[in-house]
């Protein structure tokens, strides 16, 4: 039972990444495509529904972490998956202001090699029972350029949305309401911008860490 129990995880873990690899290779595909064609304020309408997708999918890795399917730590996953999932839904579909900014694309662009390169490895992985040396040091060596970029696009966009939060006032609760509470959507998404200052720093030591272990490890076998 042990052994069918296994091949039905990696089957499922093997599913899951190719189907959100393709979501993102869509998603770097047609923002390329409308950076060639268009230019970067063509950006998030050509990706905005594959993106979503693609990358609201990511919860099911919390889920995975926190039954036991994964060994990755949910301390680390969940505070980089939430900062995403803000992006995507909080500040970019909620905030159509920010859209035809060129940080979409960087950001755009960051997030869908990282993630075409993390779930083709991880699909090899479960798949095949390994990835290629190659796709290896891509999985634990492209985040030295793509997590800066990506880090500076999302709290760029985060700022640039700020004014129109703070303007529009959506998402807040003010009082007097039933609940005898009130809730200022700006002033937690000015805390969100704040955690990245000494966040960001830490996620990345980690990830070097995570490269160092992994890299060697492949190296001694």
């Amino acid at each position: 039972m042990a052994g069918v129990g296994s091949a039905v995880r990696r089957l499922y873990l093997s599913v899951y990444n190719w189907v959100v690899f393709f979501g993102w290779a869509q998603v770097l595909y047609y923002a390329v495509l409308a950076l060639r064609e268009t230019g970067h304020e063509a950006v998030y309408a050509a990706v905005e529904r594959p993106l979503q997708l693609a990358q609201t999918a990511a919860i099911m890795e919390i889920l995975h972490g926190l039954v036991g399917l994964v060994r990755s730590p949910v301390s680390a996953t969940l505070p980089q998956i939430g900062s995403r999932l803000f992006l995507t839904w909080g500040v970019l579909w909620s905030f159509p202001e920010t859209q035809s900014h060129i940080l979409v694309s960087s950001l755009v662009i960051s997030w869908s090699i990282t993630e075409t390169i993390r779930y083709s490895f991880f699909g090899m992985k479960e798949a095949f029972g390994s990835a290629p040396s190659w796709l290896l040091w891509l999985r634990y060596s492209t985040f030295m350029l793509l997590y800066p970029t990506g880090i500076t696009s999302e709290v760029g966009l985060i700022y640039i949305a700020l004014p129109y939060m703070k303007a529009s006032e959506k998402y807040c609760l003010r009082m007097p309401n039933k609940w005898n509470f009130s809730y200022d959507y700006y002033y937690s998404s000015l805390l969100a911008l704040l955690i990245y200052v000494p966040g960001s720093p830490h996620m990345y030591r980690y990830m070097l860490s995570q490269r160092k272990k992994a890299l060697s490890k492949a190296k001694a076998a």
